[in-house]
């Protein structure tokens, strides 16, 4: 048993390794990630999923200064209407299924607004004000976490078959993928035109999460105060480094390059977080919800785009 933990252990340093080889994409990662974690499970799940966090908000940070701060302006404030509509959409449609499939309460509550705004973020941050049992926040990540690792995989597929430009396929990634990381991932393994739109959408999301659980800590009457994502704030003053210093823009180039190839290997610890034990915490009632919130979801928004509802940004 020592033997094989040992094993495991270093072919988890050789793949992670890998994921830094520029030639190593997203999806590989994340595939390499979940394959080695249902095979022979997670060696340090806690250690893993908080350098995942640190890992993934770095990245966020450096992909900033691929942007100008215009850019950034531009993208957010055009997004943030259809943000704040799909927020309340997706809220109210996950409420109904909750009720319809029997999975009313905190966990129905969590999987809804994993899913309207921020994935495992937006899960932690509100646990606490609707009062969720340690289960019920675990199967609610598990639930979002195996439809993130599915949209990685499937969006890109999806958005090729329907030939979507790079544009369109980052706004739809932004708008209907749960987490940050797979958001991110699905963009830069799609186009790199795609990267861009996308990141900003999904940090247009994001900044939703404070609002939204201070508004429901007043109305469970809960003491509860959210914290404001930083790596945000860094991401714009990423931007805004890039677009004051236009003479630093080959350093630029190297950290933004550097910031993607750190993203593939955020992907991967992700990945190994899709263990068996996980799965089987996973029910058939949650599992649904997620399911069919998530499919109403992103086939709306992908309407939306193709028909011009939402236009171009």
């Amino acid at each position: 048993m020592v033997r094989r933990e040992a094993l495991a252990a270093r072919l988890f340093f050789l793949l992670a390794a890998a994921c830094l080889l520029p030639w190593v994409g997203p999806a590989a990662a994340l595939a390499a990630g979940i394959f080695f974690s249902l095979l022979l499970g997670n060696p340090a799940p806690e250690r893993i999923a908080r350098g995942a966090k640190l890992l993934l908000q770095v990245s966020v940070v450096g992909l900033g200064f691929g942007l100008s701060l215009g850019t950034v302006a531009r993208v957010g404030s055009r997004s943030a209407v259809y943000t704040v509509v799909g927020i309340a959409l997706t809220l109210a449609l996950g409420a109904l299924l909750g009720r319809l499939l029997g999975t009313a309460g905190p966990v129905s509550t969590l999987v809804s607004f994993g899913t309207a705004i921020c994935g495992g973020s937006a899960i932690a941050a509100m646990a606490p004000v609707v009062k969720a049992r340690s289960e019920e926040v675990a199967v609610s990540l598990a639930t979002v976490f195996t439809l993130n690792a599915t949209a990685l995989l499937l969006f890109p597929a999806v958005g090729r078959l329907l030939q979507l430009d790079p544009a369109a396929f980052g706004l739809w990634a932004g708008l209907a993928i749960h987490d940050t990381s797979s958001v991110v991932g699905a963009a830069s393994s799609y186009a790199p035109g795609a990267l861009a739109v996308a990141t900003t959408v999904k940090l247009t999301r994001a900044l939703w999460i404070m609002p939204s659980v201070l508004g429901a800590a007043l109305l469970a009457r809960s003491g509860e105060r959210p914290k404001f994502p930083l790596f945000v704030a860094g991401f714009v003053a990423a931007a805004a480094l890039r677009t004051a210093l236009p003479s630093l823009a080959p350093l630029f180039t190297v950290l933004v390059a550097v910031a993607r190839q750190l993203l593939v290997l955020t992907l991967f610890l992700v990945g190994t977080g899709l263990t068996r034990e996980v799965l089987r915490r996973v029910g058939v009632r949650p599992l649904a919800q997620g399911v069919a919130l998530w499919l109403v979801v992103s086939a709306a928004t992908l309407a939306a785009i193709a028909t011009g509802l939402i236009p171009p940004l």
